[in-house]
């Protein structure tokens, strides 16, 4: 396959970038939102080039590990991770439920003024991939959308609720 899958999720937010960048950055606001529906549980949060966090997401007696490895980070302009499904000592391993899921997903979030509004772009493309990785990759993106977009309708309560204690 030449042209590897790409998917792209846009999306404006009606708060300031500082506050947008604060809740992909602050592990507390970020447990909140990433992963809705479950309960989203970090690790470990180190935001610098090379630092890993760690995630667990949990419902019922179940769980989902992944490690995101901080490739670059530009304080309020754009973060860069490697993202993998992980075992419990957070090595990588194969999705457990999608076992032809992608091991490493490149995934790539950008920060923009847009007025008083912020516009996110989050970008996700599977890197060094088999064919079958790929095409389960390409498969999911059509439904990526509506976990994305729960998690994104906690972000836009999130933002209300900072603002409120803001003003």
């Amino acid at each position: 396959m030449s042209e590897l899958p790409e998917y792209i999720l846009d999306r404006v937010f009606n708060a300031p970038r500082e506050m947008v960048w604060r809740a992909w950055t602050d592990p507390d606001l970020l447990a909140r939102w990433y992963g809705p529906g479950v309960d989203t549980i970090i690790h470990k949060f180190d935001l610098n080039p090379g630092g890993e966090w760690r995630n667990e997401m949990k419902w019922g007696d179940k769980s989902d590990l992944s490690k995101m490895v901080f490739q670059e980070i530009v304080p309020q302009e754009k973060l860069v991770w490697h993202h993998s499904s992980s075992d419990a000592d957070w090595n990588i391993t194969t999705n457990p439920m999608m076992p032809d899921w992608p091991r490493v997903l490149l995934t790539t979030v950008t920060f923009e003024d847009a007025g008083s509004t912020t516009k996110v772009r989050m970008t996700m493309v599977p890197i060094e991939a088999t064919e079958a990785e790929i095409a389960c990759f390409a498969d999911a993106m059509a439904g990526m959308d509506n976990g994305w977009g729960k998690g994104y309708a906690v972000l836009d309560e999130l933002f209300s609720e900072l603002q409120a204690q803001n003003s």
